[in-house]
């Protein structure tokens, strides 16, 4: 019946638990798997502070701006912003990738001002590990931050598509009258240095 929203009902004999009691007998450190499932990301850093090889992946998702997620959170709740730094937490869990190519599109949408800046040290810890990220973004704090760009233009539609311009932030400064966005960049930036902020 698709014209009505989802219902949701507790199972009765686990109480939504969706474990036997058999299971939810066995502990650890004081909590069965439905309490740690319960546990927010950020709860759970503290409470696996001891246990590296759980720690240090939730802490890449904690710096990644997904604290407030909770471990046993189904993947359908989670909004494209949300999945999406997931993956990208995952490949910055994986010890010393290389040599990777990541396609980014519009990573920031939907996104608060405090994420995209979490956002951006993710990026930024994935250059630092060899990879190279292409990211497709019109947020101006993402551009200011790329080392080189090939900025698209001069208009949307069929009046774009042909390289303005391609090479530094600053070099789109510079040159404020070759593209809106080199405005708005300018603009935004108030002529201030972009690399000096990372």
């Amino acid at each position: 019946m698709s014209f009505l929203p989802d219902v949701l009902v507790a199972c009765e004999p686990c109480n939504g638990s969706r474990f036997t009691e058999e299971t939810l007998d066995i502990r650890y450190n004081g909590k069965h798997i439905a309490d740690l499932l319960a546990l927010t990301v950020a709860e759970a850093v503290e409470f696996f502070a001891g246990v590296a090889s759980i720690r240090r992946p939730l802490q890449i998702l904690d710096d990644a701006g997904l604290g407030y997620l909770t471990l046993g959170q189904p993947s359908n709740t989670l909004s494209g912003g949300e999945a999406q730094r997931i993956k990208l937490a995952y490949e910055l869990s994986r010890s010393s990738q290389s040599g990777t190519l990541y396609l980014l599109d519009e990573p920031t949408t939907g996104l608060h001002l405090a994420d995209i800046e979490k956002l951006l040290h993710v990026l930024q810890a994935l250059v630092d590990q060899g990879n190279t990220v292409v990211v497709e973004e019109h947020n101006l704090a993402v551009i200011g931050q790329a080392d080189y760009i090939i900025h698209l233009d001069p208009e949307g539609g069929y009046a774009g598509g042909e390289v303005v311009i391609a090479g530094p932030p600053m070099q789109l400064i510079a040159h404020p009258e070759v593209s809106h966005t080199a405005r708005f960049l300018r603009e935004h930036y108030n002529g201030k240095a972009l690399v000096d902020s990372r």
